[in-house]
């Protein structure tokens, strides 16, 4: 008999909580390693899922530059496959490219074959232009697997969640977007100060230049944010960051 149809009541709620814990929350470590914060305060790493998106990223791509700001793009492979000139563009302008799956699917209902296939046509599709294979992972919608670790050892990429992620997916005002993206700047005046000691950690921020569903979907509500955060996170002394530059600086130091 299988000892979980004997088990009691609590003990089965205790294990759905532990394995909800496990594939929805961006710091667990239970079904593998993840990266959710920068390795200093001073450091901001900006990031971007769902695209390419060519009603959006071209906009961001020339924000981003006149900040000096380089970011990490998790871009989802059919998007990557329609729009092949605008992947090569990302990666020209020093933006760090990663596999955010083929379609997007919620990955705590897929098999391990299936999420096999999922990062490998996405990895694939991303190598035919750039010449390189993603370092970095982020799940659609955040969830895992008790199988995606090993998968991801497997294809030597790290997964990347966040610390976070103020919902721009959501059809809302820009400056309820700029609100929600408040915390960024209230870390930075609480761990700036302690930063010399090397004790504390920066911000991941999760932000969307596409929408998974479709191609050209509006994220100007993103941009418009953006347009006011980037200055004022530079005058607090904030650097930006991409999650290449996290690990080659920690390997360094």
């Amino acid at each position: 008999m299988n000892p979980w149809l004997i088990a009691p009541p609590a003990l089965l709620a205790g294990a759905a909580a532990m394995t909800a814990y496990g594939a929805v929350h961006p710091r667990s470590h239970l079904f593998g390693p993840v990266i959710s914060h920068t390795d200093a305060a001073g450091k901001l790493a900006l990031t971007f899922d769902d695209g390419p998106n060519p009603a959006i990223t071209p906009k961001l791509l020339e924000l981003l530059a006149r900040h000096n700001a380089h970011a990490t793009f998790f871009l989802v492979g059919k998007f990557v496959r329609q729009c092949p000139d605008l992947v090569k563009e990302l990666a020209a302008r020093g933006h760090v490219l990663g596999n955010h799956t083929e379609t997007h699917p919620n990955l705590f209902f897929c098999g391990p074959q299936e999420t096999r296939e999922e990062l490998q046509r996405c990895t694939d599709a991303v190598e035919q232009l750039v010449w390189a294979k993603p370092r970095w992972f982020r799940p659609p919608f955040g969830f895992r697997s008790p199988w995606l670790g090993d998968i991801l050892h497997q294809h030597g990429m790290t997964n990347v969640t966040w610390s976070l992620i103020p919902g721009d997916w959501r059809s809302k005002p820009a400056d309820w977007l700029i609100e929600r993206m408040k915390p960024i700047a209230a870390n930075a005046h609480a761990n700036l100060p302690k930063a010399k000691s090397g004790a504390t950690s920066g911000d991941i921020l999760c932000l969307h230049d596409g929408d998974h569903t479709r191609l050209n979907g509006d994220r100007e509500h993103t941009l418009k944010a953006l347009e006011f955060w980037l200055p004022r996170w530079r005058d607090l002394g904030l650097e930006f960051v991409t999650m290449d530059e996290i690990m080659r600086k920690a390997v360094e130091a």
